[in-house]
């Protein structure tokens, strides 16, 4: 019998560690997937499909929530009930263990409120940008004040490209230069290869 744990969370700037800490303990095996959406079907992101490839009847998997599971409430269920009937034990903080009947019925709750919050995340997000791009055309500013969508423009590339040529200079020492990063530098000369 092996304790195993599973980590998730959905984007690049977060982390898993919160949920490590808050399950605590010594595991046998740690599997994780890190700015992977719960959308994504369970089977489908490569953690958890390690994990799926590991786990052995006896075995216990604990989660933090619900969720980290996956965020599609079919996908959740199904998933439950496939590890359920690998004879591997659910374990998901501040609910306990989770078995047949009344176990099931719980997880296929809070699995369609995760669906849920799901698409009103989705909906929060594109009236955001919707109201972003209204008032940019309005005002030349966004709701938020910021004065472009996307991710602001760090120096105009045409005047990063003319002074590395013009100074026979490394990408490092333009990038100190202007006081950006190499990656960006890097791109901005590629774009004009």
């Amino acid at each position: 019998m092996s304790r195993i744990a599973y980590y998730r969370c959905s984007t690049g700037d977060q982390s898993v560690e919160a949920q490590r800490q808050a399950l605590g303990g010594s595991f046998d095996r740690e599997f994780s997937d890190e700015g992977v959406s719960g959308a994504t079907r369970a089977e489908d992101r490569p953690g958890f499909a390690k994990l799926l490839s590991y786990v052995r009847e006896g075995d216990v998997l604990s989660v933090y929530h619900i969720d980290r599971i996956g965020r599609d409430a079919l996908d959740v269920q199904a998933m439950v009930r496939r590890l359920l009937d690998m004879g591997v034990t659910i374990d998901v903080k501040g609910l306990g263990t989770i078995g047949r009947g009344v176990g099931e019925l719980i997880v296929a709750v809070l699995a369609q409120i995760a669906d849920m919050e799901r698409h009103r995340i989705k909906e929060r997000c594109e009236a955001g940008r919707e109201a972003a791009k209204a008032s940019l055309a309005a005002t030349g500013k966004t709701h938020r004040g910021k004065v472009s969508l996307g991710r602001p423009v760090a120096k105009e590339a045409s005047e990063v490209i003319a002074w590395r040529k013009a100074n026979a200079a490394s990408i490092k020492q333009t990038s100190e230069h202007f006081g950006i990063s190499k990656a960006t530098v890097s791109r901005y000369c590629a774009a004009v290869l």
